[in-house]
């Protein structure tokens, strides 16, 4: 900035004086760094994720540092309840960290090795905005800076966290252009995807990850932009996935849809796609209502896409409008705002869209969601 240095604070979470130029260099490091870590090293290397595993909570809300590769993600709809004229204006927003087992560190009796590495992206849709706000951080596990906690949802990094207490999340970011602190109370026991858990992502068994859901979570707290802060409630969803295992090679990127469904129900599909665009493995989890039971779909699963949208800031064209099918039934998808591109090359190397959205179904059902779209601008290193 104007010739003078700043504090840039790298992968391994710790500061040092540095150029804008020297602070790009180390973001390419660091997706090179992910990157060889999935090259190198086997799945057989790490923890595996086998079927037949039961879930244990509160156990698995915590962290698998066994595990190669681990994410909570949460997206939501929020309403502002404050005085008018904002009063019922609708946000959406993402907060996503991400651990990582680096196995080459391990040998390594430094406390400060960076054997496991920690990301974290946040970011907040404002159609009185028009484009994404969004940041990202960056880290080595240390301990009371930056951790994944064992036993229980408690992740952070510095300012940043995701912390479950007393049954209820809670999450604090400070990003450049805004601020959230939300908490999130859960309304259902988790939603297990998959094979009670077990959700395979390709051909061969060891393409996959335990993976579960917890739908409907009521949010409340509070979004600051621009100086202003405003009272929010909504509804969320919470992904927490560990895996072990790359894609398949053929894998190029996916398409992922969560949404929660007036009346309490709730819809998870996703596909893996190929570099052609065709589907090499696909799954869905359909809940119509709070009271049904869930039940999983394989196999007649459709992602078409109806529009597109191409970011003007790197040309990538992303199919932000769909017609997802699910069975029997076909889900029309529209963005609350087409430009949602979250640029996260700065930390895990990724460049995607994470769209607040809304879904319905030709039966008349309903629901609001977000819709994740990789690896179209290049291949996903996971």
């Amino acid at each position: 900035m104007k010739g003078r240095e700043e504090r840039v604070k790298g992968v391994w979470g710790v500061g040092f004086p540095a150029t804008r130029s020297t602070a790009r260099v180390v973001a390419v490091a660091a997706a090179l760094l992910l990157y060889s870590l999935y090259s190198i090293f086997p799945a057989f290397a790490f923890d595996p994720v086998v079927p037949g595993k039961q879930l244990e909570f509160p156990l698995d809300y915590g962290a698998h540092p066994g595990h190669r590769i681990e994410w909570w993600y949460v997206t939501g709809h929020l309403e502002e309840i404050g005085p008018p004229p904002t009063r019922g204006r609708q946000l959406g927003f993402q907060v996503t960290f991400f651990r990582v087992r680096n196995k080459d560190a391990e040998s390594n009796p430094s406390r400060f090795a960076p054997k496991q590495l920690l990301f974290a992206h946040a970011a907040l849709a404002d159609p009185a905005i028009g484009k994404l706000l969004h940041g990202q951080k960056a880290a080595r596990a240390l301990e009371g800076l930056a951790e994944a906690a064992v036993g229980d949802t408690a992740v952070r990094i510095d300012d940043w966290s995701l912390v479950r207490q007393g049954g209820r999340y809670s999450t604090r970011v400070a990003a450049e252009g805004f601020e959230l602190d939300l908490t999130f109370a859960p309304t259902r026991a988790p939603l297990a995807q998959g094979d009670g858990g077990f959700s395979r992502k390709g051909p061969l068994p060891e393409h996959a990850s335990y993976y579960y859901s917890e739908p409907q979570l009521e949010v409340s707290g509070r979004v600051s932009t621009r100086g202003t802060s405003r009272e929010v409630k909504g509804t969320a969803w919470l992904d927490h996935e560990w895996s072990s295992a790359l894609l398949a090679r053929e894998a190029s990127g996916w398409d992922w849809l969560g949404v929660n469904l007036d009346g309490g129900g709730a819809l998870m599909a996703f596909r893996i796609r190929a570099a052609d665009g065709s589907t090499l493995w696909s799954n869905a989890t359909v809940q119509p209502s709070a009271t049904s039971p869930a039940r999983v779909e394989r196999g007649q699963i459709e992602f078409k896409p109806t529009r597109t949208w191409k970011s003007p800031r790197t040309g990538v064209a992303y199919p932000v409008a769909m017609e997802v099918r699910v069975g029997a039934e076909t889900w029309t998808v529209e963005p609350m705002m087409d430009d949602q591109e979250l640029d996260a090359r700065a930390s895990t190397g990724t460049l995607y869209w994470e769209g607040a959205v809304r879904a319905r179904s030709a039966s008349g059902a309903a629901g609001r969601g977000y819709l994740e779209l990789t690896g179209y601008g290049e291949r996903v290193p996971f």
